[in-house]
């Protein structure tokens, strides 16, 4: 049966119509026979001039049916609109026919005739339409492969997406999953609504493979819980775009994605005030430092929608460059330039050359142990270039300069993290020598979808088998969205004045073990312990990477204190005095160019409070 369906498909859609239409005209014919036979009570068949009018009745009746376009359906996708030309079509035939009848003046036809034909005509025309697409779309499940699922939410986005996954060969839908119970035990274009209470049965009673959410429109939190709930069960969970991106039209199958890890973090988020997002940017000429990162890229597309008089993208890596000033030249005024932020006279020249008002200075080494083993230029890059985008900031008279720095500057256990809190005490102390440039600082955990982000990392290992590689089972770290972290920096910096040190809310830190046991989970498979030696995917942890610490910390004091802002916090740090923290630069100067890694550690540990290394200095050059 499979077979023959599939070689009808596959005939040319003339062949398809020819067929359609000698299957109308002989059920036309029967349907007259059959409504005569009706109307007489016993079998009848036609004499004389009854004959051509019953046999003649399909040209009449097809002539109308193309003029309806029913021979232009594409049956495997039929719906009511479609069936409600099928109606008035056959309607119209059985009254012209009947006129067409009368008007000849041909003996034998009661008026019955004409309504018994009318309402036979539609139930065959209409039901064998209904029951080609029945078996054209697969729904019968015995000749098909189709994934069984159940669609969680019977609100407006399930119910369209019923009707994609419904003409659809890949997925057989066949419950709903709902909250309300109102909804329970009601039925949506033949398929049932479910209480969630019931779910775990159901998914093992009608075999169900996985569970698409359908809830555009609900929050981060609720979600999570959703999320909370399904994890247990042996089930793939995928899910619909959200609002905004609903907003055009109806649900496609191709709109259902896997859960992104912002779905799994259940994070809400909070408007963005419009006059600070445009402060420091609308109508200004805006420079960013590593435009090509995770994080500078998208600072540059956040600045082009704020609509600035010019941006201007510095960037080391060329590919990089390339990229994101392609990806923005059609938006605004775009000036791509190559450069390393240790190169402080082209930073003045670009400065002085294009007036820049505002620097969002992104560019920096940011990955723990590459820089643990290369420490003598992640200093040089991460304090020196910081200082040489200042200097010429300064000197250029720039009205706002914002540095992105990171939790990892707080307590810092690695190279990395103690050089950016060096570089936020250069800005710090150069803010209190001048008043020619506001200096600010923002902090923030990591961001989804970074370049070195674990997420990525997950997904790989967990579609390549596993083994899913974790460093310590009770590591933790805090989760925020590349484009909400952006948002905030923006605003953030707006609010800055004398060297601020900003702190972004990450939410609650997440356990890295229970994301990744929750990935496997919402990916339909199980992990592989002790316990469970017939799982999918185990879970190794590999011991924590020289640098790397359990916990991160956004804030070095508890003097704290809130901003316009819910989500944006200011924080009062220890500093040095300019003339203190000039000498230190100098002797970590002197080591970086001698490449003494050892002596810029001693260095570093006499000028960052409660900087505590959690390894030996491990610099690559220098190691045995």
């Amino acid at each position: 049966m499979k077979i023959m369906l599939q070689k009808l498909l596959n005939i040319s859609r003339v062949n398809k119509q020819l067929i359609m239409i000698l299957l109308d005209s002989f059920m036309l014919i029967s349907i007259l026979l059959a409504a005569f036979s009706v109307r007489l009570g016993y079998w009848y068949f036609p004499q004389s001039d009854l004959i051509w009018t019953i046999f003649g009745a399909p040209i009449i009746a097809v002539v109308i049916f193309i003029r309806f376009g029913l021979y232009h359906l594409v049956i495997r996708y039929i719906g009511f609109k479609a069936l409600w030309s099928v109606v008035q079509a056959v309607s119209l035939y059985s009254l012209i026919w009947g006129i067409i009848g009368f008007m000849a003046a041909v003996d034998g036809i009661p008026r019955s005739v004409i309504l018994i034909n009318w309402l036979l005509a539609i139930v065959a025309i209409s039901g064998s339409r209904m029951a080609a697409s029945w078996l054209l779309a697969g729904r019968a499940g015995k000749f098909s492969k189709q994934k069984r699922v159940a669609i969680y939410g019977a609100g407006e986005a399930g119910r369209q997406l019923l009707v994609a996954l419904q003409q659809s060969y890949e997925y057989q839908p066949l419950f709903f999953i709902d909250d309300s119970t109102a909804l329970h035990k009601q039925i949506i274009n033949g398929v049932k609504v479910q209480s969630p209470k019931s779910i775990e049965n159901l998914i093992q009673k009608q075999q169900i493979s996985e569970i698409l959410l359908a809830m555009p429109s609900v929050s981060h939190g609720r979600l999570r819980e959703v999320l909370d709930f399904l994890a247990p069960l042996p089930v793939v969970v995928r899910s619909l775009p959200g609002v905004s991106e609903l907003a055009q039209g109806k649900v496609n199958i191709a709109d259902i994605k896997s859960l992104s890890v912002e779905d799994l973090l259940g994070r809400d988020t909070v408007v963005a005030d419009s006059q600070l997002l445009g402060q420091n940017i609308s109508g200004q000429v805006v420079l960013v430092t590593g435009a090509g990162g995770s994080i500078g890229s998208e600072l540059c597309r956040q600045i082009v929608s704020l609509q600035p008089k010019a941006l201007i993208l510095y960037e080391m890596s060329e590919l990089a460059l390339y990229n994101i000033s392609q990806e923005l030249s059609a938006k605004t005024e775009i000036f791509a330039l190559l450069g390393s932020v240790n190169n402080k006279s082209r930073l003045l020249q670009i400065c002085r050359h294009f007036c820049v008002q505002t620097i969002y200075h992104a560019a920096a080494y940011k990955h723990v142990p590459l820089v643990e083993f290369n420490n003598t230029e992640g200093v040089n890059n991460n304090v020196f270039g910081t200082l040489n985008c200042a200097a010429a900031a300064i000197e250029a008279k720039v009205e706002t300069f914002v540095l992105i720095s990171t939790d990892k500057a707080v307590r810092p256990t690695n190279t990395m993290g103690a050089s950016k809190r060096c570089a936020e005490l250069v800005l710090q102390a150069l803010s209190a020598t001048q008043k020619v440039t506001k200096f600010s600082m923002v902090r923030f955990g990591n961001v989804l979808g970074s370049s070195g982000s674990v997420i990525p990392l997950f997904t790989q290992q967990i579609n390549a088998g596993g083994p899913i590689t974790v460093t310590d089972k009770n590591i933790t770290r805090y989760f925020m969205t590349i484009p909400e972290a952006v948002e905030l920096v923006i605003q953030a910096g707006a609010m800055g004045n004398k060297g601020d040190v900003f702190v972004l809310d990450m939410g609650e830190p997440v356990r890295i073990a229970d994301l990744a046991k929750q990935m496997i989970h919402l990916s339909g498979l199980e992990i592989k312990d002790s316990s469970n030696p017939n799982g999918d995917i185990e879970i190794e942890f590999t011991g924590l990477r020289p640098g790397e610490k359990l916990f991160e910390e956004l804030l070095i004091s508890d003097n704290t204190f809130k901003t316009e802002h819910p989500m944006i916090l200011r924080a009062e740090e220890e500093m040095l005095d300019w003339a203190d923290l000039e000498q230190i630069l100098v002797q970590l100067k002197t080591q970086i160019d001698a490449n003494n890694p050892q002596a810029l550690r001693d260095l570093l540990l006499k000028t960052i409070t409660n900087f505590k290394p959690q390894c030996a200095v491990a610099d690559l050059l220098n190691s045995n």
